[in-house]
């Protein structure tokens, strides 16, 4: 049991309510961060147990700010921890607390759970956390459940909105136009899926290479001439082939 679910467990203070296998999920993301001068903002202040849950966590020299709707969380503040009233699916109130904040180590959504509000919190603040910071978007089942907009592969949800993170990690191998290098391809090092939490860790991303180290164990066999002209043909004509059958999201003819 690491220090957090053991706080969880021996808490006394505000309520706290998680889903038990996060606990493991916070550390192995978060631990590094322990007794380091941080800068932590958690949408979904609820009843403020989770922000001195990451107060002692952290330590004395983290500072934490919340966001949330009820204006009755703003009396939940204490020393190092801040709190803002507003809604997370509202821009212009992401971006007046952001104009606030100090760039971000740590980014927690664990607010309305909504399609919307989970979408347009990221949009706002994932580029304010740190260039080596941790987004973290908490409850993601809430992307199946009808009453939030959910659904099994139904557009719109958060789920199939981060899907592209996967595929904008790899945009610099991509040959199409649809998937070039943005914003995301040059930040995010990394995305970790769990039940109902998506961890993305921040990196300065250029774009990747391969080299060669050793000598070879043997030669390789050369083709003929005529064995060559027959590669081409066959080259060219499934890769053609493929071409059209990539346009159209189909499946490809493999036929080395």
């Amino acid at each position: 049991m690491n220090d957090l679910e053991k706080y969880f467990r021996q808490n006394n203070d505000r309520l706290i309510q998680k889903w038990m296998h996060y606990f493991d999920i916070y550390e192995s993301h978060f631990s590094k961060y322990r007794g380091k001068e941080v800068h932590i903002l958690e949408i979904g202040v609820s009843q403020g147990g989770s922000l001195q849950m990451w107060k002692n966590y952290f330590g004395p020299k983290a500072k934490i700010y919340g966001i949330d709707i009820n204006p009755k969380c703003k009396d939940l503040e204490e020393e190092n921890i801040k709190i803002f009233i507003g809604s997370q699916s509202d821009r212009d109130f992401l971006r007046k607390v952001k104009s606030e904040l100090p760039p971000l180590d740590i980014f927690i959504d664990d607010g309305g759970h909504s399609m919307k509000q989970q979408i347009v919190s990221f949009e706002e603040l994932f580029d304010h956390v740190k260039s080596d910071g941790v987004y973290l978007c908490e409850d993601l089942h809430t992307s199946y459940w009808l009453e939030y907009g959910g659904g099994h592969k139904r557009k719109g949800t958060f789920i199939e909105y981060s899907k592209n993170f996967i595929d904008y990690i790899h945009g610099y191998h991509s040959e199409q136009k649809s998937l070039g290098v943005n914003n995301l391809t040059k930040a995010i090092k990394s995305a970790h899926y769990y039940d109902s939490i998506l961890v993305l860790e921040k990196g300065i991303i250029v774009k990747p290479h391969d080299e060669r180290s050793g000598t070879p164990s043997f030669e390789l066999d050369q083709p003929s001439e005529v064995q060559k002209k027959k590669y081409k043909i066959k080259y060219t004509f499934y890769r053609s082939l493929n071409e059209i059958l990539r346009f159209f999201r189909l499946p490809s003819v493999y036929w080395k």
